[in-house]
């Protein structure tokens, strides 16, 4: 069993190999950028600390520290790994594709173009939708939420983490469509499928909110409702690409001879 395993272990570590190299230098290349990459990131916090400065008056400030001496080269790292990563996704997901498409047919070879280009697009519109849209907000609800009483001093490597998380969980959170789009493409569901599975669906989409999101039920209801109306554009993408078959049995004719 062992050695039907190997090729595919074998072929496996050359594409995670690829990967990571690629990934490697897009980091060494964001790396020469942190501080605008750093600046992007941090912006949401500031905004929500400044904002909540002037809207509640008995506030005090805000700021944003580091506990560990070398704390900023750490974060410095860990922003341009990020950057890295999103910069190398196209050839990373092309390398998935690499080693999925021996087991495909040569008509299912033909969706790696949307594969890579939609996953890709995908992944950055919900970075930038939880970028604009989640973090203004949530930010700005966890930050003034018991501010007139503390004063709120934000540890950069805690939020790092924690940005990351929530970038990286709304990018994985909008592949739900390319998905569909290639299980339709290749036959294996249908739209009467994802119709079935909408109640089940609905749950599992609003327990992964809750664990991708800071605790509150704003931001896990910001992710959860783009996700259903994703979940049923993928329904009509999968109707489109692989319609759910006609019953094209006609109706029995009752023979009302006397």
């Amino acid at each position: 069993m062992f050695e039907d395993l190997k090729p595919h272990i074998i072929e496996l570590r050359k594409r995670l190999g690829l990967s990571i190299v690629a990934i490697l230098i897009m980091f060494g290349v964001s790396f020469s950028f942190h501080n605008e990459i750093l600046h992007w990131v941090t912006q949401p916090l500031y905004d929500a600390i400044h904002n909540a400065s002037l809207t509640m008056k008995n506030a005090a400030h805000g700021t944003v520290t580091t506990q560990q001496v070398a704390g900023a080269f750490f974060v410095a790292l860990k922003v341009s790994f990020f950057a890295g990563f999103i910069g190398a996704l196209p050839y990373v997901l092309y390398q998935l594709w690499l080693f999925v498409a021996p087991g495909l047919y040569d008509n299912e070879k033909k969706l790696a173009i949307p594969f890579v280009v939609g996953g890709t697009v995908m992944f950055l519109v919900g970075v930038l939708f939880a970028y604009y849209v989640v973090t203004p907000l949530g930010f700005k609800f966890l930050i003034e939420f018991g501010a007139f009483l503390y004063t709120p001093m934000i540890n950069i490597e805690d939020y790092i983490g924690f940005f990351t998380k929530i970038m990286i969980g709304f990018g994985i959170a909008f592949e739900l469509p390319v998905i569909a789009f290639l299980l339709g493409a290749m036959g294996l569901i249908t739209e009467r499928t994802l119709i079935d599975f909408f109640k089940y669906a609905v749950v599992l989409i609003f327990i992964a909110a809750a664990v991708l999101t800071p605790p509150d039920i704003l931001s896990q209801l910001l992710m959860a409702i783009p996700l259903v109306v994703l979940y049923g554009l993928s329904i009509l993408i999968v109707k489109m690409v692989n319609p759910e078959p006609k019953d094209t049995k006609l109706p029995s004719k009752v023979n009302n001879e006397s």
